[in-house]
């Protein structure tokens, strides 16, 4: 099969996405497929190309986004649903996180000219990437999230009333971009004086931010791949915070398979596909839960494009069920085309 990998781009997880969609191509091409690895920044990667980015790896923080031009992350041309690459392959495996890779934009530019991609639409992905409204839809689904307030705009000629927002979320609360992946821009925030600096540093990165009550316990996620929930992995970061660089350094964080009473698992699981229904998401995709100490799941965020990285959470848990990671990105590819065949139906 002719399968097209597309990573790197130009938003703040670019360093994570040619990790992953390197990764991708090695074990897509173990098992006798023919892939070409494309970058909307760069074009087509040559093996040396490849070569060198895997082996440089990814930082212990992410990019700036200044280094893509003013505009805060590179625009996707919609030439690109075009490119040979694309346009030739059998199916896109998109190895893309982040910014236009994940908000629904390259997945319109390739439903508009009918190219077959991994991983849910348009306006699921867009919906997903978008921390407030995917939380509104899946508490109106019946998904347990935590409480949350929006950070007004910088020139909007408001500003966040730290007293009330401390009266009704409480302290510690987490800040972040609400359109950002892998902990970019986020903040624990564990005095009232930190608050106006936490949202001013996210920020940087989105022009939403989201201020969210924190939630003590156990971090948890959730693998989805098809219709399959996979064994729940349980992350322990050296860290308080289990941030960018706890994710992308290997040994700054113990991941395993989460031991957890019968009737919890069972919840988290089936929170995790009410999550995944209510959001529209097809393909696979990772949703992440904080377990209180009472037991209780609250989801934080369902991820469209989960990273493909050695230290990433889908293969642990795709391993953990006996799938080994070729057979995950093959397996991946097969639920796109499944998926178009059904959509033709």
């Amino acid at each position: 099969m002719r399968i097209t990998v597309l990573l790197g781009g130009g938003s703040a997880e670019r360093e994570v996405s040619l990790s992953s969609g390197l990764r991708v191509a090695a074990a897509l091409r173990s098992r006798g497929h023919a892939v070409t690895c494309l970058d909307p920044v760069a074009e087509v990667l040559t093996p040396d190309g490849e070569a060198r980015l895997l082996a440089a790896g990814v930082g212990s923080a992410p990019p700036s986004l200044e280094a893509f031009g003013a505009g805060g992350g590179a625009s996707l041309s919609p030439a690109l649903a075009f490119h040979p690459a694309v346009r030739d392959a059998d199916v896109v495996f998109l190895g893309l996180h982040g910014g236009q890779g994940e908000d629904g934009t390259v997945q319109a530019l390739l439903d508009l000219a009918g190219v077959c991609y991994t991983g849910s639409g348009h306006l699921a992905s867009a919906l997903a990437m978008d921390k407030h409204l995917s939380k509104v839809v899946m508490r109106a689904a019946g998904v347990q999230v935590a409480d949350w307030v929006m950070a007004p705009t910088p020139g909007s000629g408001a500003s966040l009333d730290v007293d009330a927002t401390i009266a009704a979320l409480g302290l510690p609360l987490v800040v972040k971009p609400s359109a950002q992946g892998s902990t970019v821009g986020l903040s624990i925030v564990e005095t009232p004086a930190a608050l106006p600096g936490a949202v001013a540093e996210a920020f940087r990165f989105d022009r939403a931010v989201m201020v969210e009550r924190f939630v003590p316990g156990r971090e948890l996620t959730v693998g989805i791949v098809g219709r399959e929930v996979l064994p729940v992995i349980e992350i322990r970061p050296v860290k308080a915070l289990y941030d960018y660089e706890c994710k992308y350094t290997p040994g700054m964080a113990e991941e395993f398979v989460a031991t957890l009473p019968e009737p919890v698992a069972a919840r988290l699981g089936a929170q995790a596909m009410l999550a995944f229904q209510s959001l529209g998401l097809r393909g696979y995709a990772r949703i992440d839960f904080r377990l209180a100490p009472d037991g209780e799941p609250y989801c934080l965020e369902a991820n469209t494009l989960p990273g493909m990285t050695p230290t990433s959470l889908i293969p642990q848990a795709a391993a953990a069920a006996g799938v080994l990671f070729p057979a995950l990105c093959e397996r991946i590819v097969e639920e796109a085309l499944a998926d178009r065949g059904s959509r033709r139906g």
